[in-house]
């Protein structure tokens, strides 16, 4: 944007109505370059937060309106505080106020006085005695801190679906991750296992396999089921056994041309043949000891799995994105829902068992971890967003915003920006709820992780939203309750006594990196992304490197991730290449090898420099380059488990879609040869990098 076509500056009612609905009317451009929020865009944003703005009269009406409510309100929508610290709120002098504690107590609080610091951790009601009657609002009394690892920790990090072994049914699952944790925790001493999003997808075959667009995150997929690991395949009737033996055979065969290079990885396949397979299992009669486990979660995850077996059967029975279902439908309140999940009262009852089953598997696979000897087990990945026409985006709708989607600006690392096509959080909806739905989340994500990565985590504090069909540019940041989304995450990640890993990566807002740290809450430091900071607290790409003892302790430090080139496509400039081929290059082919060059010349002369050299050979120089991972003072070191043959790929090529075929490779060797799990767990480079994460000897 030019300094001729900069929008003009919002009228000052729209823009004080916006800052006082949390929406910014101006940005930092990655330059420094302040840019006001077009007035388009506000009225737009705006909207999607049920603000009609209009016009200069509506916008002026909509901030009376909202002064007139503030002033009116008995209590704040909502109360967040800290153990140990006292509120004073702003109630009417000599209110009389009560709190309902979480564990069915009260505590009156005398007129005048402020909410005492000694309220127990957890989510109360705050009510306000008034002229017509009881005020109520919720209080959230969260800890200081998430926990923190007490020592330094290190593990793999793998795309579970790439990780195929010769009993997986054609993609990895679960089976695998619990093989993986075991040979990496009692063969190699690692503490954790870092994997991508579990999330539920679209129930049906689309374009888009990204693990990061899921149509939930509070549900895992059945897909990842190990189902010959399940009690009931073995009580099969011999009939359904070979079936299943049939199945399985069909399965064997899919593996086999994806580890002989002559298919990707089909997730769609997968599941055609396993849910037919989990059908036949569904039929066997459980143990009482099964039955009573099954009861036990469906009364433990309530009316939130309800609605999510629901729209999964809806999906299958009127298509995948519910806003093309019948108008009745598209509300899981309606009565129209309520009939049809009466209608598909089996197939909503068989999704409800395939959610028991994964919670199953994925406890099983966190004892794994546990019995290896790993200090943190598993770290789960929560993805940023949902699919706007998936099983959570129905569900929550009242809690999202329609219009609108989130993503990121125009920033150094990516000159185009990024449209992640998911509904962002409505701030005054999570406020008005408690924030119920967004514990709930991590609640059953926290539930069998030792650590949890949240993907994109400075959205807690603030999100890019972009209005339908405008550009990304266009857009502008939402502000969040940041008190409230650490105070929440901080006391589900307390009472689950699990570490939280935020990835901080590109555009971060000066001082929330220090926030979150003070919050407990660990970075992410990738060595080809860790530069000196630009003005305004930044990674400048033309920054200096940043060596080893000046990189940040509370982080998890690698050299690579799911979204970046491969250590070895990266050591070899491979990728620069594979970016000219796809038109990602923002300069030409020439000047971007030079930089690659330059920029690899450099790190490696500082690893030398540190005296981490272990050669030149492509293998020795990615050991010296995790020797010089440990050579930093963070608190966990996660190795690519790819890098371990010299996989070339990356599972995602940012900007690229249909020519790229994103979320669908198997881990692959140097020359392109797909890898079993057996394999990796034998290469000669497993144990060389487990070595140098734990500064062994050379």
């Amino acid at each position: 944007m030019t300094a001729t076509d900069r929008p003009e500056p919002a009228p000052e009612a729209l823009a004080e109505l916006a800052r006082a609905k949390g929406v910014d009317t101006w940005y930092r451009a990655a330059d420094g370059t302040v840019t006001p929020v077009s007035r388009t865009t506000l009225i737009r944003v705006l909207a999607a937060l049920d603000v009609d703005a209009s016009t200069p009269g509506q916008a002026r009406t909509a901030l009376e309106e909202h002064r007139r409510d503030q002033a009116a309100r008995p209590l704040p929508p909502c109360v967040v505080t800290r153990a140990g610290r006292p509120v004073r709120l702003d109630a009417a002098a000599g209110t009389r106020l009560v709190v309902d504690l979480e564990d069915g107590g009260t505590r009156d609080i005398p007129a005048g006085q402020e909410l005492p610091a000694d309220l127990p951790l957890g989510y109360h009601t705050l009510r306000a005695a008034t002229a017509d009657g009881w005020a109520s609002a919720p209080l959230i009394v969260a800890p200081d801190r998430v926990p923190a690892p007490e020592r330094r920790g290190w593990g793999f990090a793998a795309q579970l679906y790439s990780v195929l072994s010769d009993d997986s049914w054609g993609m990895g699952d679960l089976g695998d991750l619990t093989t993986l944790v075991r040979w990496s925790g009692r063969t190699l001493g690692a503490d954790f296992a870092l994997i991508n999003p579990l999330h539920a997808m679209l129930p049906a075959a689309h374009a888009d396999h990204s693990p990061y667009w899921p149509s939930s995150r509070h549900f895992p997929d059945p897909v990842h089921l190990r189902v010959d690991a399940l009690p009931e395949y073995t009580a099969l009737a011999d009939t359904d056994r070979a079936t299943v033996r049939g199945l399985r055979e069909r399965a064997d065969r899919l593996r086999a041309r994806v580890l002989d290079g002559e298919a990707l990885i089909d997730r769609d396949t997968v599941w055609a043949l396993k849910r037919v397979a989990l059908e036949l299992l569904h039929r066997v009669p459980p143990s009482p000891e099964r039955l009573r486990s099954y009861r036990d979660f469906t009364a433990r995850e309530g009316q939130e799995l309800t609605d999510f077996a629901t729209a999964r059967a809806l999906a299958e029975a009127h298509g995948p994105d519910w806003r093309t279902w019948p108008a009745g439908l598209r509300h899981p309140a309606s009565p129209a829902v309520r009939e049809e999940r009466e209608r598909l009262a089996a197939d909503v009852e068989f999704h409800r068992w395939l959610a028991w089953l994964v919670d199953g598997q994925l406890a099983d696979a966190q004892a794994a971890a546990e019995e290896a000897g790993m200090a943190i087990g598993v770290v789960h990945d929560l993805a940023v967003g949902v699919h706007p026409g998936g099983a959570e985006a129905w569900a929550l709708q009242d809690c999202l915003a329609t219009g609108v989607a989130a993503g990121a600006p125009p920033d150094a690392f990516s000159a185009q920006g990024q449209n992640w096509r998911i509904p962002p959080w409505r701030p005054d909806a999570l406020a008005r709820t408690g924030y119920a739905p967004y514990a709930a989340l991590l609640r059953r994500l926290f539930r069998h992780a030792g650590a949890v990565r949240l993907d994109h985590v400075m959205g807690l504090f603030r999100l890019w939203w972009i209005p339908e069909g405008s550009g990304i540019g266009e857009g502008t940041y939402v502000r969040y309750d940041r008190e409230a989304m650490l105070g929440v995450l901080a006391l589900e990640a307390l009472r689950a006594g699990v570490y939280v890993i935020g990835e901080d990566l590109g555009t971060v807002e000066s001082g929330v990196r220090d926030e979150l740290a003070g919050r407990g809450v660990l970075g992410t430091s990738v060595l080809w992304l860790t530069r000196e900071t630009t003005p305004f607290g930044e990674e400048d790409p033309g920054g200096a490197i940043v060596p080893a003892h000046r990189w940040r302790r509370p982080c998890l430090a690698t050299l690579t991730t799911h979204d970046l080139p491969s250590t070895a496509s990266w050591l070899t400039g491979d990728h620069v290449e594979t970016r000219h081929r796809h038109g990602l290059l923002p300069g030409s082919l020439a000047e971007e090898r030079k930089g690659a060059d330059e920029l690899r010349a450099a790190w490696l002369a500082e690893v030398a420099r540190a005296g981490c050299a272990t050669g030149d050979d492509l293998s020795a120089r990615l050991v010296g380059l995790h020797r010089y991972l440990a050579r930093t003072p963070a608190l966990l070191l996660a190795a690519w488990l790819p890098d371990l043959v010299g996989d070339l790929r990356s599972p995602n090529l940012p900007g690229t879609s249909d020519a790229q075929p994103n979320w669908q490779l198997p881990v692959a060797d140097a020359d392109g040869r797909p890898v079993t799990l057996a394999r990796l767990s034998t290469a000669p480079l497993a144990r060389e990098v487990a070595t140098a994460l734990t500064g062994g000897p050379r």
